[in-house]
């Protein structure tokens, strides 16, 4: 836990809570009467993506994928693997995809690639976070809780090699 002491407050709950509540407004009218797909991605997503679910009126269905691009360290590794693929047809269906960060845009990339290759109604994103300064290839986010600047952060999902998911906040660590 000595990595926790050099964290900070990035995001506190109630913020979060806050913009969850605008997000699902979002989505609602957007597909109002529709249904959706929402799909998240493990393992950083699930937080998140548990607590917008709570807040969208439609009729959805969950599924789950896995796309990992990140070693035990703190920089992208460069690498996607889709190493759980989710269990739907999604052809002509409305499919949101729900990440935690939005950092050099691959791992989004190949997995909106994979997904869009099975014909979907609609297909959006929806990010907790977004991380433009690292950014190397174009992502459109149509739904963005928060942009962060370029600190490694944890919390909320979101992970320093497997510790700190469980924070009800997103943290920053300290460099």
């Amino acid at each position: 836990m000595e990595l926790l002491a050099k964290s900070k407050v990035l995001i506190d709950e109630a913020t979060l809570d806050k913009r969850l509540d605008e997000i699902a407004e979002e989505i609602n009218r957007d597909f109002a009467g529709e249904k959706v797909i929402v799909v998240g991605v493990l393992k950083g997503a699930f937080m998140f993506m548990s607590d917008l679910l709570k807040k969208i009126k439609l009729d959805t269905e969950v599924y789950f994928l896995k796309a990992e691009s990140y070693g035990s360290g703190t920089e992208a590794s460069g690498t996607v693997k889709i190493t759980k693929d989710i269990e739907c047809d999604i052809a002509g269906k409305n499919i949101i995809v729900v990440e935690d960060i939005i950092d050099s845009g691959y791992t989004m990339r190949e997995v909106f690639k994979i997904l869009d290759g099975r014909n979907p109604k609609s297909l959006k994103l929806c990010s907790c976070l977004s991380k433009p300064d690292r950014r190397e290839c174009e992502i459109k986010i149509d739904y963005l809780g928060f942009e962060v600047p370029d600190k490694f952060v944890i919390g909320y999902g979101l992970d320093y090699a497997e510790k700190y998911r469980n924070l009800p906040y997103i943290g920053y660590i300290e460099q």
